[in-house]
């Protein structure tokens, strides 16, 4: 399917320029700076009145599931749009985190693909500094002037090194550590320079699963673990030589789930029927600790929390919330009230969740049982995109576009 090629970009003029201080609240990057999932600020409200809590303002984005990132009081998502009306084409957009307002907004040709399910984009915006990173799931990757919305550099990385497609598209987020770029497109992913798009190695030709770079520290040694189609791996960023192995076979090879990493060990979650399991690594070897089917992710990761991860299990339609003992697979509790599926991060040690019937909730997270705090229902279906918490305010979207900000902050 061919991607870009009519693109066109919309500036709003006064709104170039920081509009507020950065902050150690932004959520620059996919999973958060610290690529688990959880935010560490404190300066917030996790109780509110019947009504929920204040909506900031919304935007429409268009369909996709792409999450979102937030940096110098901007605010970047993506969408598709265009279906029924002519060209259909992928926008990126780039909003000001107080009003809502449009800064800047860019547009390039782009399937809709909505194979079983709704299409749109899958990736999340990247930022780094003063740059933006995006990738189709064509695998177009574009670098932007953060503020204005300008082209730096462009590259459709599929293409490049001739790699398969997989069968929903390119969907991993960009990473960016010091000048490389990281994305999961080729067997084990690719990695270019940041400042020009120039390919630094690739790994192969397959499809590629559906998850992110994890970057990691092991024995002293840096190391990236991803999830690809057939197997979850450990990577040289260097020179994306493989370190590590184990083989994962899901079926229509979706593995989305980033594998969640805590000393020797690394957890690993698929939908599918699949199940999860935790791993041991030293060196090249792994050794399987437990496998059992308690914690079936199929799109988005867990979150850790005191030795016991919380996420939703199961396909969707049909997912529950459920909460297992990472050291044993021991499932804890299951709830079900979340409409078949759902998506969520923390704050701290509370569960911030989105229903897939656009409900969104805080919980304890506690092992022994669920515990809700809150509960409003603050968008529409279907909620599958992980919601981010940002500097006191809560960004939620749902398939058909609908992008909303609402106020968490302490009273």
């Amino acid at each position: 399917m061919k991607t870009l090629l009519l693109p066109s970009i919309c500036i709003s003029l006064f709104l170039i320029g920081p509009l507020v201080s950065s902050d150690a609240g932004d959520w620059y990057r996919w999973r958060g700076p610290d690529v688990n999932g959880i935010s560490n600020e404190t300066d917030w409200n996790a109780k509110w009145s019947d009504d929920g809590p204040k909506r900031l303002w919304k935007a429409k984005i268009g369909t996709g599931f792409s999450s979102i990132t937030i940096a110098e009081g901007r605010v970047y998502s993506m969408g598709n749009s265009g279906r029924g009306r002519g060209t259909e084409k992928d926008t990126i957009f780039c909003f000001d985190a107080l009003t809502g307002k449009n800064i800047w907004s860019y547009s390039y040709e782009s399937k809709l693909d909505p194979k079983y399910y709704d299409g749109g984009t899958s990736a999340t915006p990247t930022i780094d500094g003063n740059h933006v990173y995006t990738l189709s799931k064509d695998g177009l990757l574009i670098c932007f002037e953060a503020f204005n919305g300008k082209v730096v550099w462009q590259k459709s990385v599929s293409k490049a090194i001739k790699s398969k497609r997989p069968m929903w598209g390119y969907a991993s987020s960009p990473l960016v550590i010091d000048n490389y770029l990281y994305v999961n497109v080729g067997t084990y992913g690719t990695c270019l320079d940041k400042k020009t798009g120039e390919i630094i190695w690739q790994t192969g030709k397959a499809a590629s699963g559906y998850s992110s770079f994890v970057p990691y520290v092991r024995g002293g040694q840096d190391e990236l673990v991803l999830f690809a189609a057939d197997e979850v791996v450990g990577i040289n960023p260097k020179d994306g030589k493989k370190k590590w192995g184990y083989q994962w076979k899901t079926k229509y090879g979706v593995n989305s789930a980033d594998p969640i990493l805590v000393g020797d060990k690394v957890f690993i979650s698929s939908g599918y029927d699949r199940g999860c399991a935790l791993l041991k690594v030293d060196g090249a070897k792994v050794t399987k600790i437990w496998e059992n089917k308690n914690m079936c992710n199929h799109f988005n990761a867990c979150v850790l929390i005191d030795g016991y991860l919380y996420g939703f299990s199961g396909n969707t339609g049909r997912g529950t919330l459920r909460c297992l003992e990472m050291a044993t697979g021991k499932m804890q509790w299951e709830e079900k009230s979340f409409g078949g599926f759902g998506a969520l991060k923390a704050i701290g040690k509370k569960l911030l969740i989105i229903s897939n019937q656009g409900e969104l909730v805080v919980a304890d997270s506690n092992p022994k049982t669920f515990t809700e705090i809150s509960r409003a229902q603050v968008t529409g279906p279907k909620c599958w995109t992980t919601p981010v918490f940002s500097n006191g305010r809560v960004y939620c979207r749902n398939s058909r576009g609908d992008l909303i900000c609402l106020d968490l902050g302490s009273k």
